[in-house]
């Protein structure tokens, strides 16, 4: 990737960095702007790799840079972000910074207000439920208290969506599920764990779906998140085994006869964490 690539594709040519528009930061908070020179290599510059808004080229890459240098408190909170400086670091467009920059501001990570420029902003301001935001926490130096938080969130929600969902479940639908619980008993044979862990998060996600409360429903992205992110307190789901599976059978069973008080605690015993367990944390996921 170089610079001399046509705007179209989201890359500037030499001298078309114009002005952004956004609020010139005034020139005594830019002595305090993030040194570009500073980062590490692969996020130097956009197009190594692709995490977070998946498949959204330059402009998703962009976003799941800045996004993991704010998480990692590489860009700590109220550090001034110029967008000229931005694209010339990354060598991407005008366009590719702007959309990027109101991403990131939706997330709750930036603001952007006039006279003041762009900012990061503090930690108790940002979207803790957004599933970028919970991945690149997972992966930065806050991953052990977000894989912790995850944990206790699954024990709040997931247990409660079991109980409804023996009353409001369809019978596709506990179908997909025992699909799925076979799918994962299967894919253990053959030792595929992306396979168990894609049939696993269906699973939890379709359980959610089907308990009839739209705020639940809501959250069942944030489920879905927390199964991606390996590498947390050790429950069922991350011990592909026939005990796991028989779990999972369990709450099955339990919604097809009605029975919400056993859908809830067999979801409960599932997501029992296991301290005797370690496990080692990965590097992030590749997409």
């Amino acid at each position: 990737m170089t610079a001399a690539r046509s705007a179209d594709s989201g890359l500037a040519n030499p001298g078309e960095l114009d002005r952004y528009p956004y609020a010139e930061t005034p020139a005594v908070d830019r002595l305090g702007a993030p040194s570009w020179e500073g980062v590490e290599p692969e996020l130097g510059r956009v197009g190594r790799r692709t995490a977070g808004n998946r498949g959204r080229g330059l402009h998703g890459q962009l976003v799941q840079q800045l996004g993991q240098m704010i998480v990692s408190g590489d860009l700590g909170a109220d550090r001034p972000l110029v967008p000229e400086e931005i694209g010339q670091r990354f060598e991407v467009s005008r366009t590719v910074v702007r959309e990027s920059l109101r991403v990131l501001e939706a997330k709750g990570l930036v603001s952007a207000r006039p006279n003041v420029g762009t900012r990061v902003r503090p930690v108790s301001d940002w979207n803790l439920l957004d599933p970028d935001i919970i991945e690149w926490r997972a992966f930065g130096p806050q991953r052990d208290d977000q894989r912790r938080e995850l944990s206790e969130l699954r024990w709040t929600i997931e247990p409660l969506a079991a109980r409804l969902a023996a009353g409001h479940g369809r019978e596709d639908v506990q179908q997909r599920l025992s699909d799925m619980v076979g799918i994962m008993g299967h894919a253990m044979g053959q030792g595929d764990g992306l396979t168990f862990s894609r049939a696993d998060t269906e699973f939890h996600t379709l359980l959610i779906q089907i308990a009839g409360n739209r705020m639940l429903d809501h959250l069942s992205g944030i489920v879905s998140a927390a199964l991606h992110v390996s590498g947390g307190p050790v429950t069922g789901c991350d011990r592909p085994n026939d005990v796991s599976i028989a779990q999972h059978g369990r709450i099955v069973d339990a919604l097809a006869t009605g029975d919400g008080a056993a859908a809830e605690a067999a979801m409960r015993q599932l997501l029992t964490v296991h301290p005797e367990v370690e496990r080692v944390v990965p590097a992030p996921r590749e997409h």
